[in-house]
């Protein structure tokens, strides 16, 4: 294993608090739309790839599909495991996008959550292409901040001020490449929701590219940040607003 895959799948590991508490779920409109348009039902099998601490793999358990969560990083699975033990209908699994340990054509769907940029596209696409069905589907899913208010421009621009620089690939580039000459279709979904100091600054920290605890910049951003949230809050709370992108592609 390389350096750079050694810090991809390792990357979270002191922020998994803060990942499973504070970041946002994805709109239960999904997986409605997904009926409709690739043919969801709750017998169709769904391997979700860098799983993590389950956010994304609960919107299919409850629809009551049987999920395998596919998570290299053993600190972010074992909360997964605990956020979802309450499903018989998920398997938690120690792998990778290159390696996910699951049977050939055993997959309906597979799923990548906020995780894709992650991925080595080559061997990952391998892989997804020998764990799915015939006519089987990958979905990718982001949430994604949108500039929509005075509060979310300032938010943005503290964003800017102190994160970090991440060595990976624009998805505009990779998204193409990786589905080859494969038709791909997108959805978005308007995604707000409301937080407050504790909250917000609990969603900051979760993030990789963000200083953490140990930074000496922490304190400074997180004064910043209460500064943002007094001037904007109202009520007690201030609303993130995201928009969850969806893509679909049939790769087979």
């Amino acid at each position: 294993m390389n350096e750079k895959e050694t810090n991809s799948k390792e990357r979270f590991s002191n922020r998994v608090d803060n990942y499973s508490k504070y970041r946002p779920s994805y709109p239960n409109e999904i997986i409605d739309f997904l009926k409709e348009t690739i043919g969801l039902t709750k017998n169709s099998v769904i391997a979700d790839i860098g799983s993590g601490t389950g956010i994304s793999s609960k919107i299919f358990l409850d629809n009551g599909n049987t999920v395998y969560g596919v998570e290299p990083n053993d600190r972010m699975r074992e909360e997964g495991n605990r956020f979802l033990e309450s499903y018989n209908n998920f398997y938690s699994i120690k792998g990778s996008s290159e390696s996910t340990e699951l049977k050939q054509e055993s997959i309906d769907i597979v799923v990548a959550a906020q995780a894709f940029h992650w991925f080595d596209p080559k061997p990952t696409r391998e892989e997804f292409l020998r764990i799915l069905k015939p006519n089987g589907v990958v979905l990718l899913l982001w949430n994604r901040r949108i500039e929509n208010s005075d509060f979310m421009k300032a938010y943005l621009k503290l964003l800017k001020e102190y994160m970090k620089k991440l060595k990976v690939s624009s998805d505009s580039r990779v998204i193409p490449e990786f589905f080859k000459d494969r038709h791909i279709e997108k959805k978005v979904f308007y995604n707000p929701y409301k937080c407050d100091i504790k909250r917000l600054k609990g969603e900051l920290a979760s993030y990789s590219y963000m200083p953490n605890e140990d930074d000496p910049r922490f304190n400074f951003m997180m004064k910043d940040l209460e500064s943002i949230f007094n001037k904007y809050e109202y009520n007690g709370s201030v609303v993130l607003e995201y928009e969850t992108e969806v893509y679909y592609c049939n790769i087979k």
